[in-house]
């Protein structure tokens, strides 16, 4: 890649000391280290209504949603902690997904801000799994919309115990694990953009 590959990072939760928020800050280290310009954000900052197709045809889209597609857009890969509620993804996660899945006018490619995203993914929980069952489905998920969801991932379990007061992980072997997702994920689109190079030659 001639440029330094784009990364759109966020966590699928709201709370304020969320584990997954703490975790992902470790994986953009690790991005930011590999050469990658990471933009994090927070979904706290971005409210959206549950999904409503009465909303979207009387209304369009919201603001926050048109916001988060061009995020999407504008980036090369995505960089995601996500909470496992009750085996699966969290609402807000879902739900984001959902609107930015949504056309924002006639002629816009289905899926396009999706189309060829690679994903790097990681899940911190107080359980003895770290998320992982959750994070089955945000695989399967983003494999359905066209995205590479690359194989690395990484499980935080009893998360409640793993972090210091600073938002580190208290074990050095687990937080250099998780900063090595971030890491991977800029390899691969390295990769990724080299193999597309030749491929239009």
């Amino acid at each position: 890649m001639n440029r330094k590959p784009k990364i759109l990072a966020f966590a699928g939760s709201l709370r304020k000391d969320s584990f997954n928020k703490k975790l992902i800050k470790i994986a953009v280290a690790g991005a930011i280290d590999a050469g990658a310009e990471v933009t994090l954000i927070d979904l706290k900052d971005y409210p959206l209504p549950i999904y409503d197709q009465d909303i979207e045809d009387r209304e369009g889209l919201p603001e926050n949603a048109l916001k988060i597609k061009k995020l999407m857009w504008e980036h090369d890969g995505f960089l995601l902690s996500c909470p496992e509620y009750n085996s699966s993804m969290s609402a807000v996660f879902k739900n984001t997904i959902d609107w930015a899945s949504r056309n924002a006018s006639p002629d816009e490619v289905y899926l396009s801000c999706f189309i060829d995203k690679v994903v790097a993914l990681v899940s911190a929980s107080p359980g003895q799994l770290g998320g992982l069952r959750g994070l089955v489905h945000v695989r399967a998920m983003f494999g359905n919309i066209y995205s590479i969801v690359i194989p690395q991932q990484k499980c935080i379990s009893q998360a409640d115990k793993a972090f210091d007061e600073q938002g580190n992980l208290k074990d050095p072997k687990q937080e250099k694990e998780i900063h090595k997702i971030g890491s991977k994920l800029v390899e691969f689109l390295d990769k990724f953009a080299c193999d597309k190079a030749v491929v239009t030659r």
